[in-house]
């Protein structure tokens, strides 16, 4: 059935300049532009190959998929939120509260329509994917109903704003850039200091272990690629990725790719729809892999899907994985 839609009239964007975020560093390129600005207009940021205005903080802000939204949450801006979509897991313990009272409004995608209801002046997407004609609604368009539009940098698939490779340097970027554009740049640099502090405090294994990070598939394994969020949390974990040589952050692999480099760990990404326990029963239940020593010791390690993704949970993330190898060598 149809909806009347009432589109949004364009806000009144404040004037607002605002410093630019870090810039690149040497162990990667920035994908969180610095603002700019000219001619008294307001400041704004290239994100993902799309121009955003930055001015008056948003004040309705849709949040689509779990990185979104656990950001918005972390940099307490849970009051500002009229709705997620499209969420890949619960959200933390720490972040329940938070989040008791931000409506779900879509199992998978919204689509525009869904987003128009809700009547938000900005929405945040995980995935630039999210932001397409069949699914929320192109960027250009839904600027025109004055809603203006935010992707996580790290998950930018446009030529030239690919991380290559994804480093906590640029996550931290991100932390900071999302900070100015949803207007808690204190909360977000304030969380940075923190989660440095966090990661400078780990201990890597210095085992020389292998892992494999298996993300979903059965016939094919769609397994963590040697430039993404999967080999930049494995690294800080010491751990060598049998799939480092694959180019992009994630990449379909092959059962006999994986059975022959025999990985010494296998990494479970923990989802509602293929969870680890049924990747784990799958693994054990086909002869080729369950007769990896991995298997049939049981040398798993659990990363809830939300925390898979470059976000505000990947350093705690980090650090769980890092005490079950060391659970796994007791």
């Amino acid at each position: 059935m149809q909806h009347s839609l009432n589109p949004l009239l364009p806000s009144a964007v404040a004037v607002l300049l605002l410093s630019g975020c870090a810039g690149a560093h040497a162990d990667g390129p920035s994908t969180a532009a610095p603002a700019t600005s000219g001619g008294g207009a307001a400041a704004t940021i290239d994100n993902c190959g799309f121009e955003v205005e930055l001015g008056k903080a948003p004040e309705r802000i849709l949040a689509i998929k779990s990185t979104s939204l656990e950001m918005l949450l972390a940099l307490g801006l849970h009051d500002r939120i009229v709705g997620s979509a499209f969420l890949d897991g619960p959200v933390p313990a720490e972040w329940e509260d938070r989040a008791s009272d931000v409506p779900l409004l879509a199992e998978q995608v919204p689509s525009q329509e869904t987003v128009l209801e809700a009547e938000p002046d900005f929405v945040f997407a995980g995935w630039e994917s999210n932001l397409t004609a069949d699914g929320a609604g192109e960027r250009a368009t839904l600027r025109e109903f004055g809603i203006r539009t935010y992707v996580a940098p790290s998950a930018c698939r446009t030529e030239g704003y690919v991380p290559d490779p994804m480093t906590f340097d640029l996550l931290f970027d991100e932390i900071l850039q999302a900070g100015e554009v949803f207007g808690a740049a204190d909360a977000a640099k304030q969380l940075v200091a923190e989660q440095r502090t966090t990661l400078e405090s780990l201990v890597p294994s210095s085992d020389g272990l292998t892992a494999l990070w298996y993300s979903s598939g059965t016939d094919t394994p769609y397994v963590g690629a040697g430039s993404g969020a999967p080999q930049m949390v494995l690294d800080a974990v010491g751990l060598e990725n049998i799939a480092a040589g694959a180019d992009g952050a994630w990449t379909s692999y092959s059962w006999e790719a994986i059975v022959d480099a025999n990985p010494d760990v296998i990494v479970l990404v923990d989802a509602a729809w293929n969870s680890a326990d049924m990747k784990i029963a799958m693994l054990k239940s086909d002869p080729v892999t369950a007769a990896l020593p991995a298997v049939q010791q049981d040398r798993f390690l659990i990363v809830p899907f939300p925390a898979s993704e470059a976000g505000v949970r990947t350093v705690d993330a980090t650090a769980d994985l890092i005490q079950q190898l060391e659970t796994l060598g007791r």
